[in-house]
C-alpha cells in the first residue's frame, strides 16, 4: 500500500524534491505547517496518521497508515470547526485543477510560478503542484517576504498566488498574473489580478472572477447555498467520510447569488450571516465600507447575541498607528451613507490584531475572545 509521507521541511528546493520523490514512488504527501506549536503539531499527526515523515534529519517511520493508489495529497483543514480534517486529493484531481487553472489564466511554458504562501495550505501547495503537472517554471519561497517576492519577479517569475495583505506590500505590476485568494480582495485590486473562490476540498480556486473554471459545475440550492461539482474535488476525508452527496455535489456551506452579468457572488459562510431585528446583514459588505475610513487599519464585523435584536452588529477595529479609534457614531454615519441603517454596528471594540488564518481569513468565531485595548469598547 502506498505511504502517506508527512513533509516537515521549509519551503524551497528540498521540499519540492521530496514531494517529487514521494510521487515518483507512488506515495501521497501531507505538508506540515512548521509554525504549529508542538501540541498542535502532535494533534495534527494523530489526526492525519502519516506512516512516514521527512524532516531535516531524514526519513522516519511512524505508527500511521497508508493511502489508496492514485492519492497525491492529504491537506489538513480546520474548516469552520477548528478540528483538523484531512482532505484527500488524487493525482487526477490535482492535474484537473492544474490544467483548468492554467488554461483559464493563459499560462504557458514561458511562465514561471512563484509559490510564497504556506505550503501546508492549498493556496500555496496548488502553485507547486500546478507547476509540476504543467511543466512550467517554479520558484518556491519559505513564506512571504515582500522584498524577496519582488526580486523573484525581477528574476523572471511571472505568476504568483497572494492574499490581500501580501498584495498591498508589493508592486503588482512586476507580475503578469496574480491570483488572489483567502481574505476579501481589495476594491482597488490591479487589473492583472484574478479573484478566486474555492475550498481545500476543491483543490484550490474553482471560480475565477465569478466564473467557473472549465469542467466545474456550480448551482445554488433553494436557500442560496453554493454547490460545486467537478473533477478536481476531493476523493474523501482522511477519516473515510465524504462531504459529497450522491450526485457528487459538494455542499460548501457558503451562500451566494448569480449577478445580472452571469457571475457568481459569494456572500459568505452561512454561519457568518448576522440576523439583527429580523434583517440580514453580511459582514463583508459592512467591512468594505468601514475598512475605507481614515484611521482604520483593519476591521472585522460579526454578530453577538442580543436580548432585544437577536444579534447586534459589532465591529472589531485595529486603528492605524497613532490614530484615535473611531467611535460608534462615526462608524454608523459611514454605513448610513452606503448601506441600510440596520447594517450599522451598535458597538465597536478596539483591538491590536484580528485573529486570522495563515491565508489572511478572519476567524470570526475567535473575535469575541480578542483582547481589547484599554478604553477600546464604545
Amino acid at each position: 500500500m502506498p505511504h502517506l509521507v508527512a513533509i516537515d521541511l521549509p519551503g524551497g528546493p528540498a521540499f519540492v524534491t521530496t514531494l517529487r520523490h514521494a510521487w515518483d514512488e507512488g506515495h501521497a504527501v501531507l505538508p506540515i505547517d512548521r509554525r504549529l506549536p508542538p501540541p498542535a503539531r502532535a494533534a495534527l499527526l494523530r489526526a492525519m496518521q502519516p506512516d512516514r515523515l521527512v524532516d531535516e534529519h531524514g526519513t522516519h517511520t511512524l505508527d500511521g497508515r497508508g493511502v489508496q493508489e492514485g492519492d497525491a495529497l492529504v491537506m489538513a483543514t480546520s474548516g469552520s470547526t477548528g478540528a483538523p480534517k484531512g482532505v484527500v486529493l488524487t493525482h487526477a484531481a490535482v492535474q484537473a485543477s492544474a490544467l483548468a487553472t492554467s488554461e483559464h489564466l493563459g499560462i504557458t511554458h514561458a511562465d514561471t510560478w512563484l509559490a510564497c504562501l504556506p505550503l501546508s495550505h492549498v493556496g500555496g501547495m496548488s502553485v507547486v503542484t500546478r507547476a509540476l503537472h504543467t511543466g512550467t517554471g517554479l520558484v518556491v519561497h519559505d513564506g512571504f517576504h515582500a522584498n524577496a517576492v519582488e526580486q523573484a519577479a525581477r528574476n523572471g517569475a511571472t505568476a504568483v498566488s497572494l492574499v490581500a495583505t501580501a498584495l498591498r506590500r508589493i508592486d503588482p505590476a512586476l507580475f503578469r498574473v496574480i491570483v488572489l485568494g483567502g481574505a476579501r480582495p481589495p476594491a482597488d485590486r490591479p487589473p492583472n489580478s484574478h479573484t478566486t473562490y474555492g475550498l481545500t476540498e476543491t483543490g484550490s480556486g474553482v471560480v475565477y472572477d465569478g466564473r467557473p473554471l472549465g469542467g466545474v459545475d456550480v448551482r445554488l440550492a433553494d436557500d442560496g447555498e453554493v454547490l460545486l461539482r467537478g473533477p478536481m474535488l476531493l476523493r474523501e476525508y482522511r477519516d473515510g467520510t465524504t462531504p459529497l452527496d450522491g450526485d457528487g455535489w459538494l455542499h460548501t456551506g457558503d451562500l451566494g447569488q448569480w449577478l445580472p452579468d452571469g457571475t457568481l457572488h459569494v456572500e459568505g459562510r452561512r454561519g457568518d450571516l448576522i440576523i439583527t431585528g429580523g434583517e440580514n446583514v453580511w459582514p463583508d459588505a459592512v467591512e468594505t465600507v468601514l475598512g475605507g475610513l481614515p484611521g482604520v487599519a483593519e476591521v472585522a464585523v460579526a454578530g453577538v447575541p442580543d436580548d432585544e435584536w437577536g444579534q447586534r452588529v459589532v465591529a472589531w477595529v485595529v486603528p492605524d498607528r497613532g490614530a484615535a479609534p473611531p467611535t460608534v457614531a462615526e462608524l454608523r454615519a459611514a454605513i448610513g451613507e452606503e448601506l441600510p441603517a440596520f447594517c450599522a454596528p451598535k458597538e465597536v471594540r478596539v483591538v491590536a490584531t484580528l485573529p486570522r488564518t495563515a491565508l489572511g481569513k478572519v476567524q470570526r468565531h475567535l473575535l469575541a475572545a480578542s483582547p481589547e485595548q484599554p478604553g477600546g469598547a464604545h
